[in-house]
């Protein structure tokens, strides 16, 4: 069977390649792998697993590249606006855009819960003990970890920025390269030397990505395969309303919410548009991590839609962080799934709970694979439910919770894209002639 499975992994890899060479665009490769590599996961099984190592070789690729493209693309982008005050209208634009789509996305993921019902009959109380307690450890060092609003607000200064990169403290990385890329500014013609440096290593950067984007067909066929054959179906069955629930909600969120925001906001073609970040998408799918994704996501912006690097390069990494519209509609299912499967009846007041702890909640998750799942617990008791009942549900959602993680994390992706965009237009910094040229993607 192992031979068996290695054969076909190398024969889909040679297609992957000879589709290529012909021309097909990556995204389209990368969409023939999540089929490929699915169906050798269901046919081969936990053998499938096999091929992780070439996954998380990929993820690794990209992950390598997140710190060093933050800094040169957000400080390059601070230089290329030339005047610092930009900075505020920036700010206060694109903050604005990202909690008007997580308020949007938190009603949406209610209303799904309400309408599938995925507790309804949920038997929560025969998890496996052995996962009671993984989730319970993991539970009590989150709370352990919890810290005032304040100490987390100063925590996003860095007291070394180079420990800071070695964590990959996200935040702290932004806060040390906008106040770099303002100091640049500020030493005007004495500054122009390092900031031209900066700019090239930006330049250097992208080239990186792109090459280390060519091999994303490979690594997501194996991230796939490893998922399926892990997982299996059966997971599918059991909690079969949860995920259709979360993927109509995230398509609803996709197609209503940005493919609004793009048509009547922007005044561009809504197909198009998707089009020209699919790549970063169907990426964002199989990594399930916004993080991850992001080189992918400015590549596609600044090449397929136009949007200036200074936009891509300020915009793009505060949304991998602060924009988690997938998880606010991850959270508001899973309250509902919850409230469902413990008989509790929620009041209005419950409901505007769930809206505003989700919210809060989801704002800076970390931008890694199953991150928010554990957030789901502080919003759960914010409604009423015994913490230790909570803990079963979660236990109970989190093998599961993968393939959902992969949907959210699509649809983060997609709002950042689509906010970065609406800023640029705002900014006068998008190209509108791209999408509407026969270039078009």
């Amino acid at each position: 069977m192992i031979f068996v499975f290695w054969s076909a992994l190398f024969g889909a890899f040679a297609l992957l390649f000879a589709l290529g060479r012909k021309g097909l665009p990556l995204w389209a490769r990368v969409l023939v792998a999540l089929v490929l590599g699915g169906g050798a996961g269901f046919v081969f099984g936990e053998v499938a697993a096999q091929a992780k190592p070439i996954g998380d070789a990929f993820i690794k690729l990209i992950r390598m590249l997140i710190i060093p493209l933050i800094v040169t693309t957000l400080t390059s982008g601070m230089i290329a606006l030339g005047d610092p005050r930009r900075l505020g209208s920036i700010g206060i634009r694109t903050v604005s855009l990202y909690m008007a789509t997580t308020v949007f996305a938190v009603v949406i993921g209610m209303l799904m819960g309400i309408l599938f019902e995925p507790g309804a009959g949920v038997d929560y109380l025969s998890v496996d003990a052995s996962a009671q307690g993984s989730v319970t450890e993991r539970l009590e060092r989150a709370v352990a970890a919890e810290r005032s609003f304040v100490e987390q607000l100063l925590d996003v200064i860095p007291a070394n920025p180079l420990e800071a990169m070695v964590k990959d403290n996200i935040l702290s990385v932004i806060f040390f390269s906008i106040v770099l890329g303002m100091g640049i500014l500020a030493a005007g013609e004495k500054g122009k030397p390092f900031g031209a440096a900066i700019e090239s290593a930006a330049e250097v950067v992208l080239k990186i990505t792109s090459g280390v984007m060519a091999l994303a067909p490979y690594g997501v066929f194996a991230l796939m395969a490893w998922v399926l054959g892990t997982q299996g179906l059966s997971v599918l069955a059991n909690l079969g309303k949860l995920a259709a629930a979360l993927y109509v909600a995230c398509l609803l969120q996709i197609v209503f919410v940005y493919g609004g925001i793009v048509r009547v906001v922007n005044n561009l073609p809504v197909l198009r548009f998707f089009r020209g970040i699919l790549d970063a998408m169907s990426t964002a799918y199989s990594t399930a991590s916004s993080s991850a994704t992001l080189p992918v996501t400015i590549a596609d912006l600044t090449e397929n839609i136009g949007v200036k690097k200074s936009i891509a390069g300020s915009v793009l990494p505060l949304g991998a962080t602060i924009n988690m519209d997938g998880t606010s509609i991850y959270l508001g299912i899973v309250a509902l799934f919850a409230a469902q499967a413990v008989g509790l009846e929620l009041s209005l007041t419950d409901y505007v709970t769930v809206a505003v702890t989700a919210t809060a909640a989801s704002i800076g998750t970390a931008g890694i694979p199953s991150a928010s799942l554990f957030l789901a617990i502080a919003v759960l008791t914010a409604i009423g439910i015994d913490p230790k009942a909570a803990i079963l549900i979660v236990a109970l959602i989190f093998p599961f919770d993968r393939l959902l993680d992969m949907m959210r994390t699509m649809t983060n992706v997609a709002g950042d894209a689509v906010v970065a965009t609406t800023v640029a237009k705002w900014e006068g910094e998008l190209d509108e002639g791209l999408l509407k040229s026969e270039r078009a993607p």
